[in-house]
């Protein structure tokens, strides 16, 4: 192989999972079959998942929709919090909120380590001459990771950027320029009724 390809990264949250989060509502399901449909028509290489519950079973519910598509576990596709910043990081009109945030969000020494895996796995230009569009089913906190990454934003600006269940967010990275966001959180292959959940009832539109 010679040369450098572009990368192509689907990112996904899992369907709308059940209080426990053991697996998906009906909802979750079909947010995951709708989401796997619209991407029939796109050459995915593979579709890497997180290893919990909801992330695996909406992974394979899209993977019922594709022709061939190898499913993989990855860990780095796991639920975490990726970077917890200090105070001095966060503007001063949102830090209290930010930092109050975080006291819930059971952050530990894994995430860090698992958020730098996750960016040496999924992101960047590919070896080879031809272009790889993979699928990434994950959680909220990782993709806001990504997308902060994608737009040479400050670390800990994940905090704050939402993701519906089953929207579909897409990152090109080209071997010849800086990564650009293509899609950020497209609901439109979701009915009505299936949008807008996993985001606070004060943020939907």
């Amino acid at each position: 192989m010679t040369g450098t390809g572009t990368r192509y990264l689907y990112l996904a949250r899992h369907g709308e999972a059940v209080p426990d989060e053991s697996g998906l509502t009906e909802a979750g399901r079909r947010q995951a079959t709708l989401l796997g449909r619209r991407l029939r028509d796109v050459p995915l290489a593979a579709v890497h998942h997180g290893p919990r519950a909801r992330a695996r079973q909406t992974a394979h519910l899209i993977g019922d929709q594709l022709d061939g598509v190898p499913l993989r576990v990855a860990e780095a596709a796991d639920d975490f919090v990726p970077h917890v910043p200090e105070r001095d990081e966060l503007p001063p009109d949102a830090a209290d909120l930010f930092l109050r945030f975080l006291e819930g969000a059971h952050a530990d020494e894994r995430g860090p380590v698992l958020a730098r895996r996750a960016l040496a796995e999924f992101t960047g230009p590919v070896p080879g001459d031809e272009d790889r569009h993979e699928l990434v089913v994950t959680h909220n906190f990782l993709i806001a990771w990504l997308v902060r990454d994608a737009l040479y934003a400050p670390e800990w600006r994940w905090l704050g950027l939402n993701h519906a269940n089953a929207a579909l967010t897409v990152i090109r990275y080209p071997p010849d320029r800086p990564a650009s966001l293509l899609v950020s959180n497209d609901m439109r292959h979701l009915p009505a009724e299936l949008r807008w959940t996993g985001f606070p009832p004060e943020v939907r539109v």
